[in-house]
């Protein structure tokens, strides 16, 4: 399992000169651990977005990159108080300020809010399948995600993005693989992260695509929606005739709209509007006219 080299960065100074260059200094700290020995201290000199000059801790001393940068670099390299505080600055500067961050931010773990296993478009090739394995908003970035074949592990026709970085400290990577179906098949996407207690496994369903469920789902609610209004409508009904049964014998066309209940068009000929509109019509309305 790779560790991560965490970088804190503090910029020194910006000037920017009369003729347009500019002149800065970064210091940064680079560390795998709160341990001494883990931890690289180092301070770069900027000139026009060239460094120039750097002191490393792993080095002891500057390094000169150009020629201004050596001349600088046999300078500084010769000032003996200026050497023994840099070569401090790992101990000083970078473990107290690491000691700050890594246990309040660097150590928190977050599980992945959402693993998702669905079917795309293959870029053509030898197979006639694509599986996409999505995980999104985990951290740290590290994560191991690997496809599974009637439980082995499999690497072949497999590719992956890089943890991408979503900008809040979160992270999301898509991993996929190319394949041909075959017949009783199980194929899983299998996810292990540092939050996790154990891995998360996501099982393809190949009974039917996703569109073709899409599509269901859809169907479906139309048609429980559908089935709510021509209850509602026919409740209406069924009150307003109740409220005016004292009134006139109502004929067979008054009663027109209870022969569409049970129709898909009881959604429009049953809706209380029409039921009202089709009683207060003139005499002579047709139910074409409605």
């Amino acid at each position: 399992e790779p560790t991560s080299r965490v970088v804190i960065v503090h910029l020194m100074l910006c000037v920017l000169s009369p003729d347009g260059f500019k002149n800065y200094g970064v210091l940064r700290c680079e560390f795998n651990s709160t341990e001494l020995k883990d931890i690289e201290f180092i301070f770069s000199y900027y000139y026009n977005k060239d460094e120039i000059i750097r002191f490393s801790s792993s080095v002891g001393e500057y390094v000169g990159y150009n020629e201004i940068g050596l001349k600088y670099a046999e300078a500084w390299n010769n000032d003996p108080a200026l050497l023994v505080m840099m070569r401090a600055a790992k101990e000083i500067y970078c473990k107290h300020y690491i000691e700050i961050w890594y246990p309040h931010t660097l150590t928190k773990k977050v599980a992945p809010s959402l693993v998702r296993l669905h079917t795309v478009t293959p870029p053509g090739g030898k197979h006639t399948h694509m599986l996409m394995c999505s995980i999104y908003d985990f951290y740290p970035k590290h994560i191991s995600v690997k496809w599974l074949r009637d439980g082995k592990v499999t690497t072949s026709d497999v590719t992956s993005t890089e943890e991408l970085a979503d900008g809040d400290w979160y992270y999301q990577i898509h991993s996929y693989l190319e394949f041909t179906p075959r017949s009783g098949e199980k194929i899983s996407c299998m996810v292990e992260h540092i939050s996790l207690s154990e891995p998360v496994i996501r099982d393809w369903d190949p009974s039917l695509p996703e569109s073709e469920r899409n599509k269901i789902a859809i169907g479906a609610s139309g048609l429980i929606l559908g089935l709510i209004l021509s209850l509602a409508g026919f409740i209406y009904y069924k009150r307003k005739m109740q409220g005016q049964s004292t009134g006139p014998v109502q004929t067979s066309s008054d009663q027109f709209n209870l022969c569409c209940l049970g129709h898909w068009t009881s959604l429009y000929l049953c809706s209380p509007v029409l039921v009202s509109l089709y009683r207060s019509r003139p005499p002579q309305a047709s139910l074409d006219q409605l």
